[in-house]
């Protein structure tokens, strides 16, 4: 009889239940603010009534939930690790503006914008003059156009927040990274994401007020232009049979910008910004929290700690792997009872755990050189591409070149040189065509004249002058940025990879592997890691010597006005490599001839980490002999 099949643990079965508990408590945080709202959009007439819950300020906030709720579904299903990468502004719109995600983006703003103007409406008494339909006589229905201006306010309002969403990447979660020296966990807790939500509420009111005078603005503009006449003829088909509304479709003789609406569309707008703003930023701070529950990693609560927390580093998915990587770091600083086992664990099916985790770590690691290597080549061909096809054999005699139109003596000579030039251009391309010398001699001259006039105008004999001048001043209006091809954003691109290029996993990982060799010293008791350790020292030195002189030789492109050679997210990453070997250095130097390290390695590893070279050239000189 077979035996029961052993599932192996999942890190997602960890990871998740921590993902939906930071979900639970944004919404929670959407759901007080939209209490907020019911209270604040009451008529206070009532002292229970004007709070009670149960009540009209509960059927208010159940209203504004969806308006909540939409936007919180949107940031569960597209958030996503790493920052957008492409060498230009108009590249990384080329990528994603025709993506499903983009349009689920726009339909869920204007959506979320458009139910809550209805609430809002549906909650202002009738003297606020706000009513789809106003009687200027006892029988005498009108059409109110406020009302529609504010109703097309909010679909405007909510297709430039959705806009705004997706040009600033609010569904890019940004992970955090364990890097030494910064003590344990317990001695020094993190910042309540609670207390960083509050800390940034000022902020997204100053934010929120910018967007909602902006968005005013914009309505006014767009509606006045674009929408009055049609939107007033489709409101008036919608309303005529339900009311008695005059048969013209003429416009009304003024515009609907009343002191009143403008204030009410205003308010409206910073209530709803609000909202949205303060969702975004919890749900980011939250889900950008530590893999940490009760000041302990993820997996400790798995049967198999290593065994799930191994699964999470192999994983497919980058978020998962991401948050893997980022807990295996807090592991190599904060937990010495976790290190021991994954030293112990020397019987896991695949390897022992620190040799997996090893191979991980470096795979993870040699995506950064890979890329650089293979930066500014042709991809490889496909393998059906590479595959040598012999030529058959010819059974007939190979096709004549002569020229394909034959001339007559009747021809004139002028037909016989166009035939000539067809002749070249369609059986010889590129080999260029025999003109006569008069149509030579008429575009020499065109040529001169033409450089004569680029020297004028640009006083330079460069052919291409001219367009780089009109180029250049485009690029410095503000409708150039998106041409521009910044320095940082090529270098992210070149280094992180594409679409999405996260820095923290390679600072994890790299953190991770100097922190478990460096702790072996004392904690690995079979001796395992030392075996790997002069591999490491070498494979992080070529890496970092091989970043940092990419990062200094990329040249920047002509399109790049600001001529900054600046790359955060890259110098992170490069300043972590260093600081990993400057740890492996100081724990390994004194033994370095048992790990097989010569003088060389250890003289090159120096110079990447940045640190002073303590052995004399003529000793070195010495071993070599």
């Amino acid at each position: 009889m077979a035996g029961a099949t052993v599932r192996r643990p999942s890190y997602k079965d960890v990871l998740q239940p921590a993902l939906h508990r930071r979900f639970t408590t944004t919404a929670l945080i959407l759901t007080g603010i939209a209490y907020g709202y019911g209270i604040l959009l009451g008529r206070w007439n009532s002292f229970l009534w004007s709070w009670f819950p149960i009540g009209p300020v509960g059927l208010r906030m159940a209203f504004l939930l969806p308006t909540c709720f939409s936007l919180l579904i949107l940031r569960i299903a597209q958030y996503h690790v790493g920052r957008r990468t492409s060498d230009s502004g108009i590249e990384t719109f080329l990528q994603h503006a025709v993506r499903i995600q983009t349009a689920e983006a726009l339909f869920t703003y204007t959506f979320a914008s458009y139910s809550f103007s209805q609430v809002y409406l549906w909650s202002l008494p009738e003297d606020a003059g706000l009513g789809w339909i106003t009687y200027f006589a006892p029988d005498r229905a009108r059409l109110n156009e406020k009302t529609i201006f504010f109703a097309t306010h909010f679909v405007i309002l909510g297709l430039y927040q959705g806009v705004v969403h997706l040009f600033r990447d609010e569904d890019r979660i940004i992970l955090g990274t364990a890097r030494p020296g910064k003590g344990t966990v317990e001695k020094q807790p993190a910042e309540s994401p609670i207390w960083r939500v509050v800390a940034e509420l000022p902020r997204v009111a100053a934010v929120s007020l910018n967007q909602s005078f902006f968005g005013v603005l914009l309505s006014m503009f767009v509606y006045t232009v674009f929408l009055r006449s049609n939107i007033w003829r489709m409101m008036l088909f919608f309303f005529r049979p339900i009311y008695n509304l005059p048969r013209t479709n003429l416009l009304p003789s003024s515009l609907p910008f009343t002191l009143s609406a403008l204030g009410r569309s205003f308010f409206a707008s910073f209530m709803l910004l609000v909202l949205l703003n303060t969702g975004n930023t919890a749900f980011s701070i939250f889900l950008a929290k530590e893999p940490l529950k009760n000041g302990k990693p993820l997996s400790s609560d798995s049967k198999d700690p290593n065994g799930s927390l191994l699964n999470g580093l192999k994983s497919k998915k980058d978020p998962i792997k991401c948050f893997a990587m980022w807990e295996l770091a807090f592991i190599a600083r904060d937990y010495e009872d976790r290190r021991k086992a994954i030293y112990e664990d020397i019987d896991r099916k695949g390897g022992p755990m620190w040799t997996q985790i090893y191979g991980i770590c470096l795979e993870v690691l040699k995506g950064i050189e890979s890329r650089i290597d293979s930066y500014g080549k042709p991809s490889a061909p496909s393998p059906t591409e590479t595959e040598k096809v012999e030529p058959k054999k010819r059974t007939t005699a190979p096709p004549k070149e002569d020229a394909i139109f034959q001339s007559t003596p009747q021809k004139p000579k002028f037909l016989e040189e166009v035939e000539k030039v067809v002749n070249q251009a369609t059986v010889a391309p590129g080999q260029g065509s025999q003109l006569s010398p008069l149509a030579k001699k008429a575009l020499e001259s065109g040529k001169t004249q033409l450089l004569k006039v680029q020297k004028e105008v640009t006083g330079s004999d460069d052919p291409q002058g001219l367009f780089k001048e009109l180029a250049l001043k485009v690029l410095n209006s503000a409708a150039g940025w998106p041409f521009r091809r910044e320095y940082g954003r090529r270098l992210a691109h070149a280094v992180l990879g594409a679409p999405y290029g996260e820095p923290s996993i390679y600072i994890n990982a790299v953190t991770a592997l100097s922190l478990l060799a460096a702790q072996s010293l004392t904690e690995d008791k079979y001796g395992n890691v030392q075996r790997d350790v002069a591999t490491i020292i070498r494979t992080l030195t070529t890496i970092t010597k091989k970043l940092e002189t990419f990062s200094a030789n990329l040249t920047p492109h002509w399109t790049d006005i600001s001529g900054s050679k600046s790359c955060p997210e890259v110098e992170g990453v490069l300043a972590a490599f260093k600081e990993a070997l400057g740890q492996l250095i100081k724990e390994f130097a004194p033994y370095q001839r048992d790990l097989r390290l010569s003088l060389t390695d250890m003289r090159l590893a120096k110079e990447a980490a940045c640190t002073e070279r303590k052995e004399d050239d003529a000793v070195e000189m010495k071993q070599v002999r």
